[in-house]
């Protein structure tokens, strides 16, 4: 479908504010690892579904059963390879409940075991199943095994981190419905605009992550403002993707836009406390180093 060009000299063009002078729309951003690799497995099963419908009973169910666990194996896969993205985005995350990858790496070495004994050879089913089990592991690892940053910092026990990961990972899950129901409005320059908006905020994240004592300063911006941004995304996606109303973009922008100041904002002031608080003890370790210091 083709796009209309917008600007803000265009009618009905945006009129926010542009980003900061220096700054890339795609600062902070990460490409994604799931790509030609494991969308490729989802193509890879079918010829075994077509073979299925050419052989004999059991040749029938050996290859439905190949083609089913590669199926299956395709989506662990896609799966666990976002999980990991998210994973190493965050400086304090919890290693994956159900290691996908592993599972997909059975499941292909499963179903190309099946395919070999649809052939009507052992061998074959011991050679191709230990071959993809194998090839699959090598090529898309295994998952994160272990919990990440919730050893705790200076000042910050266990129990804090994990309250910074539950808040963290709820806020996440705020965004990611801000950023598909933005879709749904069909503009791309909104879409752009509450990316934007969400790496500012994550910005927020990566810092209490540093500090999780930052976390009780911050808690109305995990929590309550950002709830209200993601309803009020919702139902201005819906109510753009109906009527495009122009006003509704307008207040919507100006919307986007103070929230995005004002959590640059706050995330500011909570490094200016860390360094207020690193100044502190220095002073003191100074003061105390002073007093200690044996007068020669």
């Amino acid at each position: 479908m083709a796009q209309r060009f917008g600007g803000k000299y265009s009618p009905g063009g945006s009129t926010a504010s542009p980003a900061p002078k220096g700054s890339s729309p795609f600062e902070g951003a990460q490409r994604s690892r799931i790509g030609a690799r494991s969308n490729l497995l989802f193509l890879l099963p079918f010829p075994f579904l077509i073979s299925a419908f050419r052989a004999e009973p059991i040749g029938l169910a050996l290859n439905l059963g190949c083609f089913g666990a590669l199926l299956l194996a395709a989506w662990l896969t896609r799966d666990g390879i976002r999980a990991e993205d998210a994973y190493r985005a965050r400086k304090v995350a919890r290693k994956p409940a159900i290691p996908r990858k592993l599972f997909a790496s059975a499941l292909t070495g499963g179903g190309l075991a099946l395919a070999g004994l649809a052939d009507g050879s052992l061998t074959n089913a011991v050679v191709f199943g230990g071959l993809g089990a194998v090839l699959h592991f090598g090529a898309f690892g295994a998952d994160p095994l272990k919990d990440k940053g919730l050893g705790g910092v200076e000042g910050a026990d266990r129990i804090q981190n994990e309250r910074v990961e539950r808040a963290v990972k709820e806020a996440e899950a705020h965004l990611t419905t801000m950023t598909d129901a933005i879709v749904r409005a069909g503009d791309r320059e909104l879409s752009g605009l509450v990316d934007q908006f969400s790496r500012t905020v994550r910005k927020m994240f990566r810092t209490i992550e540093d500090d999780p004592r930052d976390l009780a300063k911050a808690r109305k911006f995990m929590g309550v403002y950002l709830l209200g941004a993601r309803e009020a995304t919702v139902k201005f996606a819906d109510l753009y993707a109906r009527n495009r109303d122009p006003q509704a973009r307008l207040d919507y922008v100006a919307l986007l836009a103070d929230l995005e100041a004002n959590y640059a904002t706050k995330t500011d002031t909570l490094l200016l406390d860390d360094r207020t608080d690193l100044d502190v003890e220095i002073e003191v370790l100074r003061e105390r180093l002073a007093r200690e210091t044996p007068i020669s």
